[in-house]
């Protein structure tokens, strides 16, 4: 088939996605979610992977424009996935809720910490999107991540807490600074490297007490963090 004709395909399959998405999203919500939990559900049973990304990031996408605690568990469960497709869509889907709808997003975060298993892919990218939302309530959120059980989870809340750049995390960080656990850190373009919890505790608040310092003097108030730079956080990182 020539390039063009391909191309004019291409087209029509958005165009017809774009009418069915709109079509959804205007149902009645007491059947669309239930059907949108199922669909997910059926989608993390399959063994085909490219149809498990295609699934759930399409539903991802729509659960996006929706609202309600149910949507945002919804969405948690799709950052758990293997599938980084499916992981990023889910983690925009839950930004844009967040930047609306707060309130909804921070309580499903508080019970994503407390019903998802050890070694859930969401309870390590949660804490990186807190830190892009940057509300005063994501401070509070991200040290629940940093009393898990889950080394990897507690890694990513203190890098979070670094990029969020608020002082006020400074005592959530000091119980860390002699936590022995280690967690590899995988850098890009090359094997990462070990890393212990406890130094990473204390390069974050080595961050933060050097923006708190800043602020006093009328400096910049936020800062990135200086090392470390993984693949960490939505999707690939």
């Amino acid at each position: 088939m020539p390039i063009r004709d391909d191309l004019t395909a291409l087209f029509d399959a958005e165009r017809a996605a774009r009418k069915l998405h709109t079509a959804l999203i205007t149902q009645a919500r007491a059947e669309l979610v239930p059907e949108l939990a199922e669909a997910t559900r059926q989608a993390q049973a399959m063994t085909d992977e490219a149809e498990v990304s295609l699934r759930l990031a399409r539903i991802a996408v729509v659960l996006g424009d929706l609202d309600g605690g149910d949507v945002v568990d919804l969405l948690i469960d799709i950052l758990g996935s293997a599938s980084p497709e499916a992981r990023i869509a889910a983690g925009e889907s839950l930004e844009g809720l967040a930047f609306d709808r707060f309130k909804e997003v921070a309580l499903g975060v508080e019970r994503a910490v407390k019903r998802l298993p050890k070694g859930s892919p969401a309870l390590s990218e949660l804490p990186f999107l807190l830190a892009e939302v940057g509300e005063p309530g994501c401070v509070k959120l991200l040290g629940l991540f940093l009393k898990l059980e889950d080394a990897d989870a507690v890694a990513s809340a203190i890098e979070a807490v670094a990029e969020l750049g608020d002082p006020a995390a400074i005592p959530l960080l000091a119980p860390l600074e002699r936590d022995a656990r280690q967690v590899q850190l995988e850098e890009e373009g090359g094997e990462g490297e070990r890393v212990g919890l406890g130094d990473l505790a204390h390069e974050a608040r080595e961050i933060l007490e050097e923006l708190a310092r800043s602020a006093q003097q009328g400096g910049p108030g936020r800062a990135e963090p200086r090392a470390h730079d993984g693949k960490r956080g939505r999707g690939s990182r």
